[in-house]
Formats: C-alpha cells, structure tokens, sequence
C-alpha cells in the first residue's frame, strides 16, 4: 500500500500518485488549479461537530483520535477511498496548518490498519 499525507499547499511530487482532497471545507488561499488535485473526497473527513470540537488543539488529540477512528469505522464513504488505495499510490492532502496532529494522519493511519 502507497499512502501519503501532504499538506494541499505543499508541491505535488512525482511520487504522489493520485492526490485526493479530504477535507470538509476549501482550504483557504488556494485555487483549484494550484492544489493539483484529483479528487474531492470530503464524506472522509471528520464531521463538522468533532472538527469544531478538536479545533487542533493538541490536548485533545488523544480523544480526537478515537472519535475520528468511530465516525471513520461507521463512514461508506471510506469504502470509495478503499479502492483509490488499492488501485495505486495515494496521496491525501489536508489544509491543517499542523503536520502532526491532523485528521489525514488518523485517516491514513485507519486505512493502513483496515484496509
């Protein structure tokens, strides 16, 4: 399995393979064109509720993570982002202006352990 995460400001690589989307909401001060990618998946990303509540606040991370990972294990749309996967490399991009404490890591980290 091929699975990067990268921040949708960041370039695309040649490596990146498919680069899809998985944020709920546009990213702010980028165009369509420059974030490069090829799909939009926000049915994948945390629900507006729990994105408001985590607020990417690091204390609260251990607690995001695991309601994340129960709304992730209940979501259809995670079978669509399956076969993206399966099919070839994938990058997931996120907006987050923190490359650590992310919901694209806690995707991509539920991915890798049920795919």
């Amino acid at each position: 399995m091929f699975l990067h995460i990268k921040r949708v400001y960041d370039e695309p690589g040649p490596d990146d393979g498919e680069r899809i989307l998985v944020d709920r909401l546009w990213p702010r001060g980028i165009s369509r064109e420059k974030a490069a990618f090829d799909e939009w998946m926000k049915d994948v990303s945390p629900t507006p509720a729990l994105r408001k509540w985590f607020d990417h606040r690091p204390e609260r991370w251990a607690e995001f993570r695991k309601r994340y990972r129960e709304e992730l294990a209940d979501n259809p749309a995670v079978a669509a982002l399956r076969e993206h996967v399966a099919a070839g490399p994938v990058t997931l991009l996120y907006g987050s202006r923190n490359r650590e404490f992310n919901h694209a890591a806690v995707l991509a980290d539920f991915l890798k352990e049920n795919p």
